[in-house]
């Protein structure tokens, strides 16, 4: 299973669309388009996963820079997303002495 991160969708592009586009390159599993949680609007970018990574390779190379309702995807293998977890981060102590 294969998770593509498409992004600079148009705020017009459906899941609808997004599918039609990948499906030209093989089977989509799923797809889905982040939505902000308050408007509902879309936030420009969302998720596809195609089962054979073939496909999803041929997708990836085939449809990044390609237009979808008048704007340029970006399209490329979704990384992981990373753990924000607590910790010290360092950096305190900003103040100067003075003698």
């Amino acid at each position: 299973m294969k998770n593509i991160f498409v992004g600079n969708l148009s705020f017009g592009a459906t899941e609808d669309s997004i599918r039609a586009a990948f499906e030209a390159y093989g089977t989509v599993d799923r797809v889905s388009v982040v939505k902000d949680r308050e408007t509902g609007q879309s936030r420009g970018f969302g998720f596809v996963e195609m089962n054979d990574d073939e496909e999803a390779n041929r997708a990836i190379n085939g449809l990044n820079g390609k237009e979808l309702s008048g704007r340029a995807m970006n399209v490329n293998e979704a990384r992981p997303k990373q753990e924000h977890g607590g910790g010290n981060r360092g950096g305190g102590g900003g103040g100067r002495r003075r003698y």
